[in-house]
């Protein structure tokens, strides 16, 4: 199974045929950009093509009145005055003799992708369309979009397919109230919208796209609306709703073309499981962020347990800091965004594996290297002369060939692996993996442990390496570098704990290479520990290698590396309620190491200051970002 991506030429067939500033950003060229970027990155042809169909009458009615379909297909016989007069009578919408069929192959697309991916056909995919759809409702069309592509997707995986539940995520500039809707009574549908707001003074500039509109009578508490009240959010913020509302809620339960060309580019190669490139700059939510994400925890903690606080106080965030830092022009902000999107070479190796049992190829994903080569003997021996435990053969063996997958780690000739080796050779092992990595000129080493696996005692704390433990009795952060904290016992708990606490530091440190190591008596489930090493591929683009104690293995193993190579995680079952216990831990952890790491900052947990947004100034246009056109009060730059 590979990644599926479905478009049809015809869909650039519709346009605008008179003057109309407010629509003439929504025209052919932005699907050729799109088109044009994959073409050019050498993405295209790595997909399985899909070509769209047009989606039935009957299709469209899953969502859309009759009425409205049938006033969508007879604007194919209206001539160019008739079509100019029905689009007055909608919101930022133009309609031309083509609109109906690209409108049906948008939808069509959808569908056609739904079904891919549900048959097994496929692994995930791409549907590239125009006209979007995210703003389109029952019997309107609004922002450019006439039939709702992605509802009527989700209302087919239902009918069709038997769902009874999806999560639908509409990441765009603009609220896509069309979905909100069709599905704010609908249990069955979680819808999560982050859009820009400005507290009501951005299009649609409608009171129901604020954090308070939780859905309706059943469907309460499956809308969520986290509204960005100040422009210029960046990567910290984004990753702090991740972190606080959608994946704990997940989990329970005018266009700029080069920047859109470019988003389109980066979606594609994080479906095909290509490393993801790091984020950079200083790690820090702003505080218009931070309170956002207040206000939506606030207004859902009556519907989810995992938003629920005990200890949670009721207060605002304190005032912002001053003296943000405005960007000199937009062309300079819009730059510095692409810089860091420019498309860097994949690694010859995705994943690879060494494993210490016989017949081992045997047990890796066809895909998977399977790990022959090592370092050279007198090298190896050398790194392993100060550790008794590194004298056996098997454990020298695996040594040999940790060493050769880090260099080529470090080379950017292999972007991921896992290495098994005997349970008493774990911790040298990694000892030896640390000192290797800062030698060979990692800048910054994550080491994410569990089990029985105690830091060393000449480890500097000089901010190079970060320490993570979980297994111990009590948590305790001997410094910022060093972190403890017991193992949860319920899914909950694990979560928490790795959502609140390992991956805010893990985001805030920022580091070149991840280092994971499951030792003697680790305790994790194998769901736990898959998810754990899916998760930790984002901090350093990828570069993890993944440490294994052989008692674990073979069925570990290869979960593992099924994961490492881009496969979804297994799930993890039934959500449970993390114990008090886990939430004292965790809650004491966050505060002693909250001053250092402000990626720990938590808006459920009472006033924080927050930092100034810098990403860009209020005033620079166009604002950056999947599918925004920026303009203060301009209609939608996007939809779905």
């Amino acid at each position: 199974m590979g990644t599926a991506l479905v478009y049809h030429e015809d869909m650039t067939a519709t346009r605008l045929l008179w003057d109309d500033p407010q629509c003439q950003i929504e025209c052919p060229a932005r699907l050729d950009a799109a088109l044009s970027g994959l073409r050019q990155c050498g993405l295209e042809q790595r997909c399985f093509r899909l070509s769209a169909r047009k989606a039935s009458e009957a299709e469209l009615g899953l969502v859309h009145s009759p009425e409205y379909v049938a006033l969508v297909r007879g604007t194919q016989a209206l001539a160019e005055q008739e079509l100019q007069a029905l689009s007055a009578q909608f919101d930022a919408v133009y309609f031309h003799p083509r609109t109906y069929h690209c409108a049906q192959l948008a939808a069509g697309a959808a569908l056609q992708l739904v079904d891919a991916v549900l048959t097994g056909t496929v692994r995930n995919g791409l549907a590239l369309v125009r006209p979007p759809g995210h703003h389109s409702q029952r019997a309107a069309a609004n922002g450019f979009c006439v039939f709702n592509n992605v509802a009527i997707a989700a209302q087919h995986a239902k009918q069709k397919h038997g769902l009874h539940r999806i999560l639908i995520v509409d990441w765009d500039i603009h609220h896509g109230q069309g979905i909100q809707y069709i599905f704010e009574d609908d249990p069955s549908v979680l819808y999560f919208s982050w859009h820009r707001y400005e507290h009501g003074r951005f299009w649609p500039f409608l009171r129901e796209s604020d954090a308070d509109a939780v859905g309706q009578g059943q469907g309460r508490g499956f809308t969520v609306n986290l509204p960005w009240n100040q422009v210029g959010m960046g990567d910290p913020d984004y990753m702090a709703a991740f972190l606080h509302v959608l994946l704990p809620l997940a989990f329970e339960g005018g266009y700029h073309l080069e920047s859109s060309a470019h988003s389109v580019c980066m979606t594609v190669r994080a479906l095909l499981g290509d490393p993801i490139l790091p984020l950079s700059g200083p790690m820090v939510p702003c505080h218009s962020a931070l309170e956002s994400i207040q206000s939506v925890q606030r207004a859902h903690a009556p519907h989810w347990r995992s938003l629920q606080q005990p200890d949670a106080a009721s207060g605002t965030c304190s005032p912002p800091l001053p003296g943000a830092v405005a960007c000199e022009t937009a062309a300079a902000a819009l730059s510095s965004l692409l810089d860091r999107l420019r498309l860097r070479p994949v690694p010859p190796v995705l994943t690879a594996a060494a494993l210490t049992v016989p017949g081992a190829a045997r047990l890796l994903p066809p895909d998977v290297l399977c790990q022959e080569e090592s370092a050279p003997r007198e090298e190896t021996e050398a790194w392993a002369r100060p550790h008794e435990a590194l004298a056996q053969d098997k454990a020298l063996t695996a040594l040999g060939k940790l060493l050769y997958l880090l260099d080529g780690t470090l080379d950017g000739q292999v972007n991921n692996s896992l290495v098994v080796t005997p349970g008493p050779a774990v911790a040298a092992t990694l000892d030896v993996a640390i000192r290797r990595g800062l030698s060979r000129g990692a800048q910054r080493v994550l080491c994410v442990t569990l089990g029985q696996l105690d830091r060393p005692l000449d480890l500097a704390d000089d901010g190079r390496t970060l320490w993570l433990n979980s297994k111990v009795e009590e948590a305790a952060a001997p410094s910022m570098f060093h972190v403890r904290t017991p193992l949860p016992a319920t899914t909950g708990g694990f979560l928490n704990c790795v959502l609140g606490l390992v991956l805010p530091l893990a985001y805030g440190f920022q580091p070149d290479l991840v280092l994971v190591a499951l030792g003697p008596a680790h305790g994790l489930q194998d769901p736990w520990a898959a998810l754990l090493a899916a998760m930790l591929q984002g901090p350093a683009g990828g570069r993890v290698l993944v440490l294994l104690e052989e008692e674990s293995a073979p069925r570990l193993a290869r979960t593992l590396a099924l994961v490492l190579h881009g496969q979804a995680p297994p799930s993890l079952g039934p959500f449970s309620m993390a114990s008090p216990e886990d939430i004292q831990a965790l809650t004491y952890l966050r505060g002693q190491l909250q001053p250092q790491w402000k990626m720990l900052q938590d808006p459920s947990r009472g006033p924080l200051p927050g930092a100034p947004c810098s990403q860009l100034c209020a005033s620079s246009q166009p604002e950056a970002g999947p599918g925004g056109d920026g303009a203060a009060h301009q209609p939608p730059g996007a939809g779905r």
